[in-house]
């Protein structure tokens, strides 16, 4: 349940079962396994309800004998791990976020275990072959006054440079083309271990990796942003020119409630600058309404705002309050729930026809597509300014014999807000983007 990276962990543990010889399968549509185990979200209240939901399914079919132990594991359990067990008693092992390892060491080797034991990060990847997420780091130092995330995951703590690049040499031995670098914070990587901002140096080592075709960087923050990634990414062909840049708002006084140690004449000179250093960027934000001391006036700031930064990619949610974090402590959730939702739906219909404008300038262009399915004959690919789930996808109808993983050249001659339609190039162009 939950984010990318709940996924990565997940993929951690599928290989390490794998390798003490058992079978497993991901997501599965019945469950009925000996073991069922369920990764957890903990973030907003919808993804706690979901997981909530998903436990008492299971917890049912566990008590008519279709499943074997129930297990959970992850950001709901690590966070309310004591109430949980109470109110679910249908579950038989649980763990947090960090100590699910101690499954594995319960359970013994079966007929097929390998003798060599893959190491930590090793994992049984369920994205696409040609497509892996990278998590670079765990935990957030920032403590912003809405947030759980450092309740749940703690401090900031990076992955070695090297341990990060010996997957990624992994991977891309496995088929891997395409890598979503993630963490709660990309901004501060490195800074824990190598005493400095260390985004640049990983994304320059990365890109030097034979294989790896698309690097593309997710969950930024914008205060003290390491600004020399910037031209990492616009010297190196590799590195997409794609920012997944959490701003959540622009309005002072709503950034001053939240705690987000910038303001708005900081976040605007970074988007200046962003454009400046990288030309052709596409950005991707997250914005909040209804946070405590948004009143019309904020909420109307935010709106222009959207419209005249003009992001290539946004999403949004209402303000939810969440237990423990600084603003649920200190601040009133006065704000009613119809006007938070009124104002959300609002802001979205302002993205949508902006989406549709930029995406319609991209008709006539010739692209670099890597190709994800086939939905009957039409191909579904993705430029290097789209994320898998996320963001457009480019539809190349009436097109068979292409594999998943390709790469091939588009023209795209058609567009709405949320994909392209194109034609199949079948003359490379280096010059294609």
């Amino acid at each position: 349940m939950g984010c990318s990276k709940n996924l990565i962990d997940s993929e951690r543990l599928l290989r390490q079962l794998e390798a003490k010889g058992y079978s497993v399968a991901h997501d599965a549509t019945v469950p009925n396994g000996e073991y069922v185990v369920v990764n957890t979200c903990g973030f907003i209240a919808d993804a706690k309800e979901e997981s909530i939901d998903m436990l008492l399914q299971l917890g049912r079919l566990k008590e008519r004998g279709k499943i074997g132990k129930l297990v959970v594991m992850g950001c709901l359990s690590q966070r309310y791990m004591d109430d949980l067990k109470t109110e679910i008693p249908e579950v038989d092992l649980w763990y947090g976020k960090f100590d699910w390892k101690n499954f594995i060491s319960l359970l013994p080797d079966r007929a097929g275990a390998e003798k060599k034991k893959p190491h930590d990060w090793q994992r049984h990847l369920t994205t696409p072959p040609h497509s892996a997420y990278l998590k670079i780091s765990e935990g957030c130092n920032r403590f912003c006054a809405f947030c759980a995330i450092p309740l749940i995951t703690g401090r900031h703590t990076s992955r070695t440079i090297d341990e990060i690049v010996s997957e990624t040499r992994e991977l891309v031995e496995s088929g891997v083309r395409e890598f979503n670098i993630i963490a709660q914070d990309l901004s501060s990587y490195g800074t824990d271990i190598y005493g400095t901002p260390s985004l640049a140096r990983l994304v320059d080592t990365l890109a030097d990796i034979p294989g790896v075709e698309w690097i593309r960087l997710h969950y930024a923050y914008p205060a003290d942003f390491p600004l020399d990634v910037l031209d990492v990414m616009a010297r190196r062909d590799n590195v997409c020119k794609y920012l997944d840049i959490a701003l959540q708002h622009i309005s002072d006084p709503v950034l001053s409630n939240m705690r987000r140690h910038i303001d708005r004449e900081a976040t605007l000179r970074l988007l200046d600058e962003m454009r400046r250093r990288v030309p052709d960027l596409k950005l991707r934000t997250t914005l909040m309404v209804g946070f405590p001391g948004e009143g019309e006036k904020e909420f109307e700031e935010l709106l222009d705002f959207v419209r005249t930064q003009r992001f290539d990619r946004m999403g949004a949610f209402a303000y939810c309050e969440e237990d423990d974090t600084w603003a649920a402590r200190n601040l009133e959730d006065s704000i009613p729930d119809d006007i938070k939702q009124q104002r959300l739906d609002r802001l979205m219909d302002v993205q949508q026809d902006v989406a549709e404008e930029l995406q319609q300038q991209m008709i006539g262009r010739r692209l670099k597509v890597l190709i994800d399915r086939y939905e009957g004959l039409t191909a579904i690919g993705r430029t290097q300014w789209d994320s898998p789930e996320v963001d457009p996808e480019v539809l190349l109808p009436d097109t068979p014999g292409l594999t998943p993983g390709d790469m091939v050249t588009v023209d795209i001659i058609d567009a709405s807000a949320f994909e392209l339609t194109g034609r199949l190039c079948n003359t490379p162009d280096d010059t294609a983007v």
